[in-house]
């Protein structure tokens, strides 16, 4: 009676974040899939779906990409520190970790130092004699970026399905005559399926929708499924709005982005770019504003 009662206690706090963290959520999008602005309902969101078919094929096409690239690099990975001495596997596995250690942001903007036209790999081709490339600003960074941040998500839950695999069935495998290839496509792959699939899923759905590593590595060319941007239209921002920092933040980084201005190249004007928009110093704000009123004359 005691042990039911504690399972039933012990099960709730999950229900509550289940109910707060999944189910919510997803009530959230479908309310907001058929209402308007105002609330009413309106099925001008679904309609509105073909518009962004493209949008939508690419990211599937670079979240599937990613997720091909971390599997065939995971797995083996995986399958070889599981065979390796308990105290080597938990270092490897700290290993593995340490980087999500690091603000997602911090671990995507050192890429943009590494591939960057004036960046690592390229002061050292230029420092060779040889010509620099482009490489930021591209597919490859986008899914290379990708494959970084979420490589780890991979390659844990096939490790941790590897590594407490009966080590019996291999044996028995090998006393019936199989060789280490018929292992492996009898025996092991099929018991790791459940990590593979896990880590799949695990990969795949945040690289279907990461439009901070394709804004951050794509220069804001490559649209995968994101948040909607602003719309401008005709409206002209007025000094209270201006005087909001944070609002006319927002404001400058849309209509920079009109004008072709990137942040990389705007140190002048006091700017940082930041996960949640563009961020001001007093002197970068007003000067920025300045430039920017007077482009748009």
């Amino acid at each position: 009676m005691k042990n039911s009662l504690s399972k039933k206690i012990i099960d709730k706090p999950y229900i509550l974040w289940s109910v707060l963290f999944i189910i919510v959520p997803l009530l959230m999008v479908i309310y907001y899939a058929f209402t308007d602005t105002t609330g009413a309902f309106s099925l001008e969101s679904i309609k509105a779906i073909p518009e962004y078919t493209s949008t939508i094929l690419l990211s599937i096409l670079y979240g599937f990409a990613a997720t091909a690239i971390c599997l065939v690099v995971a797995y083996p990975f995986a399958y070889f520190l599981s065979k390796l001495k308990f105290s080597t596997q938990s270092m490897m596995v700290l290993l593995v970790m340490l980087p999500m250690w690091m603000n997602f942001l911090i671990r995507t903007y050192s890429w943009m130092t590494i591939l960057g036209d004036t960046g690592i790999i390229n002061t050292f081709l230029n420092a060779l004699g040889l010509n620099s490339l482009q490489l930021i600003n591209t597919g490859g960074a986008v899914i290379l970026g990708m494959v970084y941040n979420f490589l780890p998500y991979m390659i844990l839950p096939i490790y941790s399905v590897l590594s407490k695999m009966d080590n019996s069935l291999i044996e028995a495998a090998q006393d019936l005559g199989s060789n280490r290839f018929q292992i492996l496509k009898k025996v092991v792959m099929p018991l790791s399926l459940p990590g593979v699939l896990s880590g799949i899923t695990m990969v795949f759905v945040p690289a279907l929708t990461t439009f901070v590593i394709s804004n951050l590595l794509g220069g804001s060319k490559i649209l995968l499924i994101a948040p909607p941007p602003m719309v401008l239209g005709e409206w002209v921002p007025s000094q209270q709005l201006i005087d909001d920092s944070h609002t006319f933040a927002r404001l400058c980084q849309a209509l920079a982005e009109q004008l072709g201005i990137r942040f990389a190249d705007a140190g002048e004007w006091g700017i940082s770019l930041a996960y949640d928009g563009v961020h001001f110093t007093e002197q970068g704000h007003k000067a920025f504003a300045a430039g920017l009123l007077e482009e748009l004359k």
